[in-house]
């Protein structure tokens, strides 16, 4: 009969000698696990790298004085979302005016960049923060619906434990510990292998969701920011006035 273990063969006797329901359970909850944990590895380099290239591309756009130069320099941070909404900026008044040189003499020589120019370039920024949202956000939903399923997943196979551990009484015609053990062994199995599956699933999802929301919310004031400085009059111009 299923569930009938040795208790003394400890845990991995208890899952070999389970029952085929409780050990499709198992299964699942462990393949749910392995992804989560493979997840937050990935996400977690993939954060690092965020983190990485914006104090690169933060330190070049600080230095630069020169659109083109700091064009340049966005390309090379590839993981940094205000480069990338750097370069969604820059190309689409680079199409507008005809290259980057012609964006520099616009910035240099004029009273600013005009309002169709600015509104191009602040639509450009949008669409790239909803990319830039999307690709962080990737792959944290599995990590969402693990943490909700897995401790309902488990409790299913609580539920098959203890009906395994009443089957045992019935035929054995006793209440005796010997015979309920091995069922309610196997339903806790089920429910440890449900909260290790959600519990980091959860806290890995609450913590990257808070990172892409911060983000979100640096990008939408480097949007803001940006327009603003292209919407300046050159230096020269605004003190000859």
């Amino acid at each position: 009969m299923p569930g009938n273990a040795n208790l003394n063969g400890g845990v991995a006797e208890l899952v070999l000698s389970a029952g085929p329901v409780a050990k499709l359970v198992l299964s699942v909850l462990a393949l749910f696990s392995i992804i989560c944990w493979a997840l937050i590895v990935e996400k977690w380099w993939e954060f690092r790298a965020i983190k990485r290239d914006s104090k690169g591309f933060t330190r070049a756009f600080r230095e630069g004085r020169r659109f083109s130069l700091i064009y340049g320099a966005a390309k090379k941070f590839r993981s940094s979302p205000l480069a990338q909404l750097y370069s969604a900026a820059g190309l689409e008044l680079s199409s507008v005016y005809g290259g980057v040189d012609q964006v520099d003499a616009a910035l240099e020589d004029g009273e600013g960049l005009p309002r169709d120019a600015l509104d191009a370039a602040h639509r450009a920024m949008r669409r790239a923060t909803e990319i830039e949202v999307a690709r962080m956000e990737r792959y944290l939903p599995f990590l969402a619906t693990t943490a909700s399923a897995a401790p309902f997943i488990g409790l299913f196979g609580t539920v098959v434990g203890i009906m395994s551990a009443f089957h045992g009484i019935g035929q054995q015609g006793s209440a005796s510990l010997a015979v309920v053990a091995p069922g309610i062994s196997e339903a806790l199995i089920a429910t440890a292998a449900g909260l290790g599956a959600a519990i980091p699933a959860v806290m890995g999802y609450n913590f990257f969701i808070n990172r892409t929301r911060r983000l979100a919310t640096e990008m939408d004031g480097f949007t803001l920011d940006l327009v603003n400085i292209f919407a300046r009059p050159a230096p020269a111009k605004a003190a000859s006035r």
